[in-house]
């Protein structure tokens, strides 16, 4: 434990009248300085995980009983994430690789807990948090409804905006809806969650093709500002000999059509080409189909871009990994799929975005027997009829905070590939700037204003050992049988009790009552009205700066300050 010897500072003053030089001493005090959770700066969405996971672990303490404490928790998610039962089943979590308690028993399990919470919310049918009432005259289009779209729409929507959305297909959703296989997100889950948003001021227009059943001018004329959410459903071809023709189809669509339980025959085998995570569902939709998979991936494991756990749920599956290999061309006889050719590579120089360059191998090339071939290597935005295409780029190029032109405004994977909460994150604070604009308000894109948790300042020795609490599993011998059944399953309400406990809440009081039992000056008060997070004051006039509090302190919370 680091140990914070106090400092005094004597600086002497360069103005005296008497001619004696009078001397100004700075001394150390304890301060209270909220820190950022590395949790929160790992999310996308910049989420306060660990004042959700708070609110459930210190509900006692501020008089709450656990359904309270579950709602609230709710509603405090809500309010930066509007479908935390779909994130909490297909986010990869980057929030839980920098968690304190990674190293000391397992990070927690944040994204269990956000399924838990998304869940809790959907079972009380509670209802999205809106703002203070306000009506505001403006009107708002959006086009696409997946997830940067609808987090768009309610953030505008809940500070008093009327909605429309405009959806291509029959139902809302985007890739939510027509690229994820049921057994990772249920369709009713995600029904229940869109419908939330549905309820708000929010329109929806569906069957409507922007671009072909109304005008972009048109809809740009009919609304004051435009959010443009159209996602990256075309496919990208391989352009190799063999490629059109039946035996050949896309990601997207082929996962499209097993999403409206629409048949296709596959063979006996099949290869998946592609690394991310469309090529994984669409390998493992195919396993659930009979056939023998294989995934071709032209570079290593280490670079593909697909989650980690997926890629690990599909080897349990039988799926097999090719790495290293690159399509060159796809043999067919009569028409019909019966070979594909590749070609073995090696990882050369890094490229643009950093990655290293996949380069053939000479004279290096073999067949691979294929009833179906499945393309899944990329994705981009149709920029049918809309007048956008991107001169020398393939993506929106818009501003830190979607602004793409004057009332237009843009998110999600139009503006390149990205996970959900990604997405969601930018449909948020694209909505928190161009509502800022609409009312003539200042608007700062990072408005985290905290101190920053240096090494050291969390004491994971001051927390006991509690094993993490994680999702059960269907069991894996039942996962081809039950094609269509989730594979996960929610935690139990005790089980979620006791992993919000395990949040250390690193960089804000958690009442722990260390620095008020060291304290011998009773420099520390207890608020007469606590919440989480905030359980003590600390009078400056009493702390001598001794350091004692900021040595115990086991979250970080209290700091050095110069006085």
């Amino acid at each position: 434990m680091a140990t914070h010897t106090p400092r005094s500072v004597i600086v002497s003053s360069t103005k005296a009248s008497s001619g004696k030089t009078p001397r100004q001493v700075f001394r150390t005090h304890a301060q209270q300085l909220e820190k950022l959770a590395p949790c929160q700066a790992q999310c996308p969405n910049s989420g306060d995980i660990r004042g959700w996971l708070g609110i459930i672990a210190q509900h006692e303490k501020n008089g709450l009983t656990s359904d309270q404490a579950f709602d609230r928790a709710w509603k405090k998610l809500a309010e930066l994430n509007p479908l935390p039962a779909t994130l909490g089943r297909i986010c990869p979590h980057p929030c839980e690789d920098l968690c304190s308690r990674r190293d000391k028993d397992g990070s927690v399990s944040i994204n269990a807990m956000e399924r838990y919470i998304g869940d809790w919310g959907i079972s009380r049918s509670l209802k999205l948090p809106v703002l203070a009432e306000r009506d505001c005259s403006e009107s708002i289009g959006v086009i696409g409804s997946g997830p940067a779209s609808l987090s768009f729409a309610y953030q505008m929507a809940r500070r008093g905006y009327r909605v429309s959305l405009y959806e291509r297909h029959d139902v809302p959703g985007g890739m939510l809806r027509h690229a994820i296989p049921d057994f990772r997100l249920p369709k009713d889950v995600l029904d229940a969650e869109i419908q939330r948003v549905l309820d708000l001021p929010v329109t929806l227009h569906s069957n409507t093709e922007v671009g072909v059943d109304i005008g972009f001018d048109e809809l740009r004329d009919s609304h004051d500002l435009v959010f443009l959410g159209l996602g990256a459903q075309a496919a990208r071809r391989l352009r190799i000999p063999g490629e059109v023709g039946p035996g050949v189809i896309s990601g997207i669509a082929y996962l499209r059509q097993r999403k409206q339980r629409i048949a296709v025959q596959t063979g006996r085998r099949v290869v998946v080409i592609g690394g991310g995570n469309t090529a994984i569902d669409a390998a493992r939709c195919a396993r659930r189909q009979g056939a023998t998979v294989t995934v071709l991936y032209r570079r290593s494991p280490e670079e593909m871009p697909a989650a980690a756990h997926e890629v690990e749920d599909a080897r349990r599956e039988g799926v097999d990994f090719h790495f290293l290999v690159s399509p060159t061309q796809i043999l067919r006889e009569a028409d019909v799929v019966r070979q594909i050719e590749v070609q073995e590579m090696r990882l050369g120089e890094p490229d643009e975005q950093g990655r290293r360059r996949p380069d053939p191998l000479p004279d290096r090339k073999r067949l691979l027997r294929a009833d179906t071939v499945i393309v899944a290597v990329s994705q981009a935005p149709d920029w049918n009829g809309l007048g956008l295409e991107q001169e020398n780029h393939q993506w929106l190029m818009t501003e830190e905070d979607g602004r793409l032109a004057d009332n237009i405004w843009a998110g999600g994977d139009d503006r390149g590939p990205a996970i959900a909460s990604q997405a969601v994150a930018q449909g948020r604070l694209a909505a928190e700037a161009a509502h800022a604009e609409l009312r003539g308000e200042p608007h700062d894109v990072d408005k985290r204003d905290c101190g920053e948790l240096r090494e050291g300042d969390v004491k994971a020795d001051f927390y006991r050992n509690q094993e993490r609490e994680c999702v059960v599993r269907r069991p894996q011998e039942e996962w081809l049988d039950h094609a269509e059944l989730e594979i996960d399953q929610t935690l139990a309400h005790e089980q979620a009790h006791k992993e919000a406990a395990r949040c250390m809440s690193c960089g804000l009081c958690f009442d722990c009552e260390a620095c008020f039992m060291y304290c011998n000056r009773g420099g520390f008060t207890r608020h007469q009205e606590s919440r989480p997070g905030h359980y003590f004051t600390l009078l400056l006039d009493a702390c001598e700066g001794c350091g004692k509090c900021i040595e115990v302190c086991p979250c970080g919370y209290l700091d050095i300050r110069e006085h």
